[in-house]
């Protein structure tokens, strides 16, 4: 961008050639950049084309005066704010004058022109021009700033929000992890002596997990754990909770449990999906399993214990290690 096109920008408009040369005289060290028109046509097209720090408008002209240029001017919105300064003869008359203010001018300037008025009345618009210049700029890079921030802002609460998933998320299989599986569960056995309502604590133990991971790798394996992560959800309730503890160690929160059979069931169903053949695609072959699952059960008494959290953990456990050793793939209702 060059120096010249960087200056502000004045029109005057006068239909008379030798007034537009005194003016031109009167402004040349202005520090503006100097635009003339000879009708009010001439002028309202410059002012589509440039955006003028004054404008100079001549009042007496034919075809359209001062005033109608003015009032067009006023009434397009992005050339409402351009000041207008009348020049006239008629400065005198103030029918003239409230009319010229009420069409839109900022000024008056009598004719034959005062060079001292004149170059002190531009030389105050062009500072008011500079400083709205400014302030316009100063806005520009406050607003840019602030999406700058906005942007920051959502990026942060974007990570913010994945470094709290991934602290209480499985990263493999996307299952809670055994921190928000503990939440889940102190939360439900809250709920349930505050209700008085019932729910079931249930672990899973993957039968012949290392098998497939002997057999066919560790990709092998990975791929199986996250196959069993997405077929878990889709045989339980919405408002069930499935966790991965480690390894090949999974667990249930089943809510609203009022009779343990109904746990009963609902695990030995999932026992028979978990139980059917999975298609892994392991370094680009598929390769063909078969697990099992062996479930242990333990129903929520009503316990306003301390360790209650523990019991339960410690009952359902037990009961996933009574089905293995009663030939695995199988659910053991622990005793109550």
């Amino acid at each position: 961008m060059t120096s010249e096109s960087m200056k502000p920008k004045i029109l005057i408009v006068d239909d008379t050639p030798a007034n537009l040369v005194a003016m031109r005289r009167l402004l040349a060290h202005s520090g503006a950049q100097l635009f003339e028109a000879t009708s009010g046509n001439q002028a309202l097209a410059l002012c589509l084309d440039h955006e003028f720090a004054l404008i100079l408008l001549d009042v007496n002209m034919p075809d359209m005066d001062g005033f109608e240029v003015a009032s067009l001017l006023g009434d397009a919105e992005h050339l409402s704010g351009t000041p207008i300064i009348f020049v006239t003869a008629a400065y005198a008359d103030d029918m003239n004058r409230l009319k010229g203010y009420h069409s839109g001018a900022v000024d008056y300037i009598a004719k034959p022109i005062n060079d001292v008025i004149l170059q002190s009345k531009v030389r105050v618009f062009l500072e008011l021009h500079s400083a709205r210049m400014k302030l316009r700029e100063a806005m520009a890079e406050l607003a840019e700033r602030n999406e700058e921030l906005q942007r920051e802002i959502a990026e942060r609460k974007l990570i913010e929000t994945m470094v709290r998933h991934q602290a209480s998320h499985d990263p493999l299989t996307g299952l809670p992890n055994r921190i928000l599986f503990r939440d889940r569960l102190q939360g439900a056995i809250q709920r349930a002596n505050r209700h008085h309502s019932r729910f079931a604590l249930a672990c899973i133990d993957i039968d012949g997990f290392k098998g497939v991971n002997d057999r066919h790798g560790h990709a092998a394996g990975d791929a199986l754990l996250q196959e069993i992560a997405s077929r878990l959800p889709t045989h339980l309730r919405s408002n069930d909770t499935v966790a991965r503890l480690g390894g090949d160690e999974f667990a249930l929160v089943l809510e609203e449990i009022d009779d343990p059979q109904m746990a009963l069931q609902l695990c030995e169903k999932l026992c028979a999906a978990l139980g059917e053949p999975y298609s892994l695609r392991v370094n680009g072959e598929r390769v063909e399993v078969r697990v099992g699952a062996s479930i242990g059960i333990a129903p929520y008494a009503l316990n306003d214990r301390v360790d209650a959290e523990e019991q339960l953990m410690h009952a359902a456990d037990n009961a996933m290690y009574e089905a293995k050793r009663s030939g695995k793939n199988c659910c053991v209702l622990a005793k109550t």
